[in-house]
């Protein structure tokens, strides 16, 4: 049982997280959400390589000759970009598809660490809570276009544009971190709200976090695990930071 938190890193928890989906009792659990990551990611990779070979070289070809040494900043630039929007958007779609089974991954997660078990119904309460799942998923899902399409504009902004990958690599890893903590969180019915302000109390532990999932979801290959271990590894963050100083909300 957690007593005062641990205070570890971000990045300390998503390690964690590999260690947990292989434990005996938890394999079981991965199953779905993995196969959701092959078939989603696989998708990403055709839609990054058509976005690099399409919009990016129509983009370099508006370049006047004299400035043709552009081309060599601009390009990876772009593709920076492209890797960042595509992979975290193909991020977001593969939690909406796979929103209840995470639920219970992150259920499992938290009973092996600390013994005890959380009343959420079990697999039996699985088709029940699709609908919620996934209404909490377009809940988020709102909250992250109406940030995102201010900061889309930055790559239009001349100068500003070179900062823009940057800001949307940290813009990102917030929005994984409350991504994947939603699951532990949610099954103690702590609202998004609740937890978004839990999550800003400790920005630097859900940057790191959130950072160190972001460049998961960018190696090949590690990305298709990306899902499960932050789930695990954001409810291994859930009990060792959170849990025994938050306060149980009644959902809403």
């Amino acid at each position: 049982m957690p007593g005062k938190p641990t205070r570890h890193s971000g990045f300390h928890y998503l390690l964690e997280g590999f260690r947990l989906i292989r434990q005996p009792g938890l394999r079981r659990y991965v199953a779905v959400p993995l196969l959701v990551s092959i078939l989603v990611f696989s998708g990403a990779l055709f839609a990054l390589g058509w976005w690099l070979d399409i919009m990016v070289d129509s983009l370099l070809a508006k370049i006047p000759g004299w400035l043709d040494w552009l081309r060599y900043l601009a390009w990876p630039i772009f593709a920076l970009a492209g890797v960042l929007v595509v992979f975290y958007s193909f991020s977001i779609l593969t939690n909406l598809v796979a929103a209840p089974f995470n639920g219970m991954l992150a259920e499992a997660v938290e009973q092996h660490l600390t013994g005890q078990a959380i009343d959420t119904g079990g697999w039996q309460a699985l088709l029940k809570d699709v609908l919620p799942s996934l209404l909490s998923e377009l809940r988020k899902l709102l909250y992250f276009v109406l940030r995102a399409v201010p900061m889309g504009i930055l790559f239009l902004v001349p100068g500003v544009n070179l900062a823009a990958p940057l800001l949307w690599a940290l813009f990102s890893a917030w929005m994984l971190a409350i991504e994947y903590a939603d699951y532990p969180m949610a099954n103690h019915r702590l609202m998004f709200s609740a937890q978004r302000k839990l999550l800003r109390g400790r920005r630097i532990l859900a940057w790191g976090f959130g950072g160190g999932t972001l460049l998961m979801t960018m190696i090949p290959l590690l990305n298709f695990l990306a899902m499960p271990v932050a789930v695990a590894g954001a409810t291994a963050m859930w009990v060792g930071e959170f849990r025994s100083g938050s306060q149980t909300q009644p959902a809403g």
